[in-house]
């Protein structure tokens, strides 16, 4: 038996993704690499996996994005093998299916045709897949550089946000808040202090200080319509600035959500 097809799945329905799941489960010539509701999600795990195909919803209510956003950040990733892209959508508008084309979709199945089933969009591209190149081994050292340069692009989305605020380079904070929001958007964790205290050889009470210094800094020193404008999460009018977990946590999710 040959090597699996790996498949992506980008879809916010739950019941769906576990239909398709448990459907791929049973197929000894298929791998489920990752689920996820958030098209700039998709993206990083087409970048750590390179699947061989993508099952695309185009609507992603219930997540991040949508599947044109995804499409379109594909295209910009300039990879030498790009996966199949299979969409699934509810949607029947030419035009945006048309778009859909020409972002690079594949295949199109329509959600609202009588013989659509998440089963179904399985069967499809277990049809084609002797058509379908897999991706063999060599590109491992590919797949490598390709993270590096994801997550020198999350750096500086993160440094950008940070100098909108205030968050100078020469504060010790800076670093320790960089490292604690990619921490966040990889697998968010409650022992954060912890990781770039062994991680920098510092104690966690100094990282977290340096880190709530920065934040503080940045709100004693900006005026009120630029950290409006920035930060849109409600703060406790008590503090009057936010604290290093909620200041963390929003900024993950802004970046991951690519607002």
């Amino acid at each position: 038996m040959g090597k699996p097809l790996h498949i992506l799945l980008i879809e916010d329905d739950m019941n769906t993704c576990n239909r398709i799941s448990n459907y791929i489960a049973t197929k000894d010539n298929m791998d489920l690499v990752g689920v996820t509701n958030n098209s700039y999600v998709g993206i990083q795990y087409v970048q750590h996996t390179l699947p061989d195909a993508v099952i695309l919803d185009l609507e992603l209510h219930h997540g991040g994005g949508n599947g044109l956003f995804f499409l379109s950040d594909l295209n910009k990733l300039g990879l030498e093998k790009k996966p199949y892209i299979l969409v699934t959508t509810y949607n029947s508008s030419k035009i945006t299916l048309e778009s859909a084309r020409r972002l690079g979709a594949d295949f199109i199945l329509g959600k609202y045709e009588e013989a659509y089933s998440p089963e179904s969009a399985v069967d499809f591209l277990e049809q084609l897949l002797p058509m379908i190149e897999i991706a063999e081994s060599s590109n491992t050292s590919y797949m490598k550089d390709t993270q590096k340069d994801l997550e020198q692009g999350l750096i500086r989305r993160i440094h950008r946000e940070l100098d909108l605020i205030g968050i100078s380079p020469k504060v010790v904070g800076y670093k320790y808040l960089t490292d604690a929001i990619m921490i966040t958007i990889d697998a968010p964790t409650t022992n954060i202090s912890q990781i770039l205290g062994n991680k920098y050889k510092k104690s966690n009470s100094s990282v977290e200080r340096a880190m709530q210094n920065a934040i503080n800094r940045a709100w004693n020193s900006n005026d009120t319509e630029t950290l409006l404008n920035c930060y849109t999460a409600h703060i406790n009018p008590d503090r009057g600035m936010p604290t290093i977990k909620e200041f963390i946590y929003f900024y993950a999710e802004k970046i991951t959500d690519g607002r």
